[in-house]
């Protein structure tokens, strides 16, 4: 069995926000100190065989302070980071019984103001290392979303206004819901039964940015929440004016107080866990907290 775990978060949508209140849907140049304690409880009942991406990100606007991994009872684990996005991945093997992971770490993030004349890059300027994340896959089919893209947000200024659209509508109209959606639940899904999780709010903004020529990628995280239980979060990313900005469609935490994990084309890339095998999930606590 291959079960993918994949970020979802409990909470009642969001009310349409108002233009005095309306809460910004990208990073701001807001720095600041994050704990991380991220607890996951698993009850394995035959030969297993897991994969995690919990680890905070080493990299751009991140700082690894410090870090420690627990796993009861010890098993040998192995962790590996990614050549070119610098994701670490942790391997184990667990034959039988209960088993649980403790993941702690202080991160700081310096975040940059978003500069609001980002342009969008044309596709001749494009790095090699970004052009992936103009194609269709899995679960972003930009591909049959074209049309509707084209006819929602063809006409618009482009740049940093355009993908800032793209959030409005999808806020505006796509009920947060859970139990709407499915692990195998694709943007086009999403854009015909109206409703989703923060996943399914990130696949569509990655779907429709993809289908107008702007770069796209998903990204998960620790992030904060008003309302409990904690949860992994899962944003997106726009590549404007040469670089990387985080955009958060369900505008249920601030990405400048998120701490990336992984960032990938789609959720089968950033999943938190990925189990080979006959284990259940029994508890999940990934806490963040500010501490500066």
């Amino acid at each position: 069995m291959n079960d993918i775990a994949i970020a979802t978060k409990p909470a009642a949508p969001a009310a349409p926000a108002t233009a005095a209140t309306k809460p910004s849907t990208f990073a701001t140049a807001r720095s600041g100190v994050y704990a991380i304690d991220c607890t996951l409880s698993y009850e394995v009942t035959g030969p297993t065989d897991f994969l995690f991406q919990i680890h905070a990100l080493r990299g751009m606007d991140q700082q690894v302070i410090s870090e420690s991994l627990v796993i009861t009872p010890p098993v040998t684990a192995h962790t590996y980071a990614d050549p070119t996005l610098n994701h670490r991945f942790t391997r184990l093997h667990v034959d039988k019984g209960p088993m649980q992971l403790h993941y702690t770490a202080r991160v700081r993030r310096t975040p940059r103001a978003v500069d609001a004349s980002a342009h969008e890059v044309a596709i001749a300027e494009l790095p090699d290392s970004v052009m992936h994340n103009l194609m269709p896959t899995r679960y972003c089919e930009s591909d049959h979303l074209s049309h509707a893209a084209q006819k929602l947000f063809g006409g618009l200024p482009s740049g940093l206004a355009r993908v800032e659209a793209i959030v409005d509508w999808i806020y505006t109209n796509i009920d947060y819901q859970i139990g709407s959606t499915q692990a195998t639940t694709t943007a086009r899904d999403v854009f015909v039964q109206r409703a989703g999780v923060c996943r399914d709010f990130a696949h569509l903004a990655v779907t429709f940015c993809r289908a107008l020529n702007i770069p796209a990628r998903l990204v998960v995280g620790y992030a904060r929440f008003e309302d409990p239980p904690p949860d992994f979060h899962a944003v997106f990313e726009a590549y404007l004016g040469g670089e990387w900005l985080m955009f958060d469609a369900t505008r249920m935490s601030p990405v400048d107080q998120m701490v990336r994990i992984a960032s990938g084309r789609d959720a089968k890339d950033v999943a938190f866990a990925t189990i080979f095998g006959p284990a259940t999930m029994v508890a999940m606590n990934p806490l963040i907290e500010s501490v500066e």
